[in-house]
């Protein structure tokens, strides 16, 4: 089968449409194998363009509490980087159009293999990943295999990242641009950056790829307000939080991904 970038070609049909995308974040496993399933499988059918799909880590220290108690929920029900696999080829055998990427730290991956990590990423039909803890001066460890084996790596700038060193993590970005909007950790606001605008504008002006803006999006005021500037917006603790509230509410599994889903809904539907 001839090679085909659905991650570009998704970017390429937003930018046609003037459309700006939704990008939905979700921890594999969370609260367990089957009920993310059942979420990650309804996910585009809600509006969303594409997925982002959380490894789960004991240490993930650039999120906030939501994510990281995700995180902890779903290593608590035994789920791995391989089980994350298993996940990817159930949600591959009935969609293949859906880019997914893969969004963590390095340590896993290093644990796994990094020649298995590829072969897996390949084989299962993942379209980029997201290393957040491996900066452009390590791109020789997993980001330059990972663009010889046309798999996309995303690379992250954020509003202390200066002209000088974003030219340098864009050298060998590919896919898209993840902005963070905030100094800080995920789930806290994006608004506290009064400069995000042109900030966009400036990234813009160096890079022809698209620039997708994530951190601190709480609802679908802000999803409308943020798809004025960037190419896509990123969403994750909000939606999270949803798992989080149905779990602490004691909902049957089928509510809880209803919950979640009808949230998501909500967002899609400014967009």
């Amino acid at each position: 089968m001839p090679y085909k970038d659905i991650l570009k070609n998704k970017f390429n049909e937003l930018k046609t449409k003037k459309k700006c995308g939704l990008i939905s974040f979700i921890t594999a496993g969370d609260p367990d194998f089957n009920t993310s399933f059942q979420i990650l499988e309804k996910l585009p059918e809600c509006g969303v363009d594409i997925i982002e799909l959380g490894m789960p880590f004991s240490d993930p220290m650039a999120d906030g509490p939501i994510i990281q108690r995700a995180n902890g929920r779903a290593i608590k029900n035994k789920m791995n980087l391989k089980k994350t696999f298993e996940l990817v080829k159930r949600f591959r055998k009935k969609n293949y159009n859906t880019p997914l990427i893969l969004m963590g730290y390095y340590n896993p991956v290093h644990r796994f293999g990094i020649n298995n990590f590829i072969n897996n990423v390949k084989k299962n039909n993942i379209n980029g990943v997201i290393i957040v803890d491996l900066p452009p001066e390590e791109d020789n460890e997993l980001c330059l295999p990972m663009i010889k084996n046309k798999v996309h790596f995303i690379k992250l700038a954020t509003p202390t990242t200066n002209n000088i060193r974003f030219k340098k993590i864009i050298k060998h970005a590919s896919g898209f641009i993840y902005y963070i909007s905030i100094t800080g950790i995920t789930g806290a606001n994006y608004k506290s950056n009064q400069k995000l605008g042109n900030q966009i504008k400036n990234l813009k002006k160096m890079t022809k790829l698209p620039i997708a803006v994530g951190f601190g999006i709480k609802n679908k005021n802000d999803v409308k307000e943020l798809s004025k500037r960037a190419d896509a917006v990123v969403v994750g603790s909000s939606i999270i939080k949803k798992v989080e509230e149905a779990e602490k509410k004691k909902y049957n599994k089928k509510k809880l991904v209803d919950n979640v889903l009808n949230y998501v809904k909500q967002l899609s539907s400014v967009l």
